[in-house]
């Protein structure tokens, strides 16, 4: 609806890319009622799966989280007081992400989108039981915090990895967000970083415009590469240490965790400045 709104934008929707094709001239894409698309820039933003990605021959590394992601949309007996929470299970953390309705509903403050990442035994556990004992089952794992769970949407299930492109970009094609890499949910980061990806390049291509650079010229692609990646790598390698701090089952561990998150807490100070890190401020 946004998009709607600016005149230099032009949408064709519904459509589908069939193929990404280069020539002489560059790169191309062809969809599916039979029309070109020529652009000195394609930007890949399709996802984990990202078809363009995968026809450009892009090299990834990734590796299974031993994890599945449970989602659905869920109404709470409480308020949620427009608060995310997330509770650390020995299967895996589970999310409740506060979620808007209709301004002046009634049952404004009442949805919330849960995230429950479990290893992949419970998450099947979980998949197989009815709506009745899954709100029971979800209320006392989250420890009634919201009290009862009135209301539970469809469940969908699916395995987490993680992704990271060996290179974000080739001549006349970039990528973007989770076409580029994925991380797990734990600590809600994704979407972080995707959105830096997008002011990094929007960046650039304007330094570049500025500049009377050609959006030909490859170096444009590459200094978005470089701002990028490095930030990207260790977002995710500290989520990858996060979530094998808090799967850590011995006791001494457990404690010291403990002890430090309770310190963290109360340290307004430092708490303030991861948050505004996570949020790429």
């Amino acid at each position: 609806a946004k998009l709607e709104c600016f005149s230099n934008v032009e949408l064709l929707t519904p459509a589908k890319v069939t193929s990404l094709e280069t020539d002489i001239k560059g790169r191309l894409l062809r969809l599916d009622d039979g029309s070109c698309l020529r652009a000195a820039i394609i930007v890949a933003a399709d996802g984990a799966q990202s078809p363009l990605r995968q026809q450009a021959g892009f090299g990834m590394r990734e590796w299974d989280y031993q994890h599945n992601a449970l989602v659905a949309t869920v109404k709470t007996e409480k308020h949620h007081n427009h608060t995310a929470w997330q509770r650390f299970l020995p299967e895996g953390p589970l999310a409740f992400l506060p979620l808007g309705t209709a301004e002046g509903s009634e049952n404004d403050g009442y949805y919330c989108s849960i995230v429950w990442s479990a290893i992949p035994d419970y998450a099947s556990e979980l998949m197989a039981l009815d709506d009745d004992d899954f709100k029971q089952r979800l209320a006392m794992a989250f420890e009634n915090r919201l009290g009862s769970i009135e209301q539970v949407s469809q469940r969908f299930s699916f395995p987490l990895r993680q992704r990271h492109a060996v290179d974000y970009v080739k001549p006349g094609l970039v990528l973007v967000a989770d076409a580029a890499h994925t991380i797990h949910p734990l600590a809600g980061q994704g979407i972080n970083l995707g959105f830096s990806d997008v002011q990094a390049l929007s960046e650039e291509i304007l330094r570049a415009r500025s500049r009377s650079v050609s959006l030909d010229d490859f170096s444009i692609l590459q200094r978005y590469q470089r701002r990028r990646k490095m930030d990207n790598l260790t977002m995710m390698a500290a989520m990858e240490g996060f979530k094998r701090l808090f799967a850590e089952p011995a006791l001494p561990v457990r404690w010291l965790r403990n002890t430090g998150m309770s310190w963290f807490n109360r340290s307004i100070t430092i708490k303030r400045n991861i948050m505004r890190r996570a949020m790429g401020l």
